[in-house]
C-alpha cells in the first residue's frame, strides 16, 4: 500500500476501521502463507494416552494424524475475536477443529474458564491488549445452536450477552468451584469444556478435579497451556491418581510442536466414554 493510498484512506476512514483492515490483510497473508506452507512441512503432536490400552488407540490416532501446522476455519474466527488460541503462541484450534468440528450444528452446551483478564494485578492477566471474552465469542460463532458459558476470577470482566452467560470462580478454592457447579443454569453439565485459566498445576488440577463430573458422556474437556515443566507432573498424577479416580475417562497428554514456541504449547485432553 503506497503513500498516496494510505493517505487517502487515512482522510476518509476512522482508526478504527484503519486498524480492522490492517489486522484484516495480515489475517488472510497469515493464514494464506501457512495453507501453502503446511503442504510442504508437516507438524503432528506428541501423544501419551492414559490408560494405554488399546481402548484408547483410536483416540491417539485421530490426534498423531493431526498436521498442526494447517490453518482452518476456527483458527480463522478465533484470531478474528482476538482469542490466541489460533495463532501466536498457540495453535490449539487445529487440535479443536479435528476433534469438535463435526459437532459445529449440535445444541451444545459449551463451557471455558477464564474470560481473558485485563486486570495487571492479577496473575492470570493477558495485559493491556487482552479482549476479555475473545473466546466465547468465537465459540458462539463456531457452534451457532451452542450455549456458551463462562468464569473468571476477575468480576470486571464477566458479561451477558445472546447465548452467553459468566460466572465468578477462583478455580483454586474448592468452595467457589463447588458453587460455580451450582448455579441453576449450568446443572445438566457440559458437552466441551475448556480450562484456559491461571495456567499452573495446582490450579489446572483443582479446577479439574472440582468439575470432571459435570461433563457428560461423550464430550470433552480441555486443559490449555500445560508448562514443559509440568509435563513430568502430569503424567505421574495421570497414572497413579487420575485413571483409577475416573475409570470412564480418557486422558491424553499432548505436547504440540510449533515453531516459536516450546514452553507451553500443550494440552491434557479429556474424554468420557459414553
Amino acid at each position: 500500500m503506497n503513500a498516496t493510498v494510505r493517505e487517502f484512506l487515512r482522510q476518509r476512514l476512522s482508526l478504527q476501521t484503519l486498524r480492522s483492515l490492517r489486522f484484516y490483510w495480515w489475517q488472510t497473508r497469515f493464514y494464506l502463507v501457512g495453507s501453502v506452507g503446511s503442504v510442504f512441512v508437516r507438524r503432528t503432536p506428541k501423544v501419551q494416552m492414559f490408560p494405554d490400552s488399546g481402548a484408547s488407540e483410536a483416540m491417539a490416532s485421530e490426534l498423531r494424524g493431526i498436521n498442526v501446522s494447517a490453518p482452518t476455519r476456527m483458527c480463522r474466527v478465533m484470531t478474528r475475536h482476538g482469542s490466541d488460541k489460533g495463532q501466536g503462541r498457540h495453535n490449539y484450534t487445529t487440535i479443536y477443529s479435528a476433534l469438535l468440528g463435526q459437532l459445529r450444528d449440535q445444541p451444545l452446551r459449551i463451557f471455558e474458564l477464564g474470560l481473558g483478564t485485563d486486570n495487571p494485578d492479577l496473575v492470570s492477566s493477558m495485559g493491556g491488549n487482552g479482549r476479555p471474552g475473545a473466546s466465547l465469542r468465537g465459540w458462539r460463532e463456531l457452534f451457532p445452536r451452542a450455549l456458551i458459558f463462562g468464569a473468571d476470577i476477575d468480576r470486571d470482566v464477566l458479561f451477558e450477552e445472546d447465548r452467553i452467560k459468566t460466572f465468578y470462580c477462583d478455580q483454586l478454592d474448592s468452595d467457589a468451584v463447588a458453587n460455580l457447579w451450582s448455579q441453576p443454569v449450568l446443572k445438566g453439565g457440559m458437552d466441551i469444556m475448556i480450562e484456559d485459566g491461571l495456567h499452573t498445576f495446582e490450579g489446572n488440577t483443582s479446577f479439574l478435579e472440582g468439575s470432571l463430573e459435570h461433563l457428560r458422556p461423550g464430550g470433552v474437556y480441555v486443559v490449555e497451556d500445560i508448562h514443559r515443566e509440568t509435563v513430568e507432573k502430569w503424567r505421574h498424577r495421570l497414572e497413579t491418581v487420575y485413571i483409577k479416580r475416573f475409570p470412564n475417562h480418557e486422558f491424553a497428554l499432548v505436547l504440540l510442536p510449533h515453531s516459536s514456541n516450546d514452553q507451553d504449547n500443550n494440552v491434557l485432553i479429556v474424554r468420557r466414554r459414553p
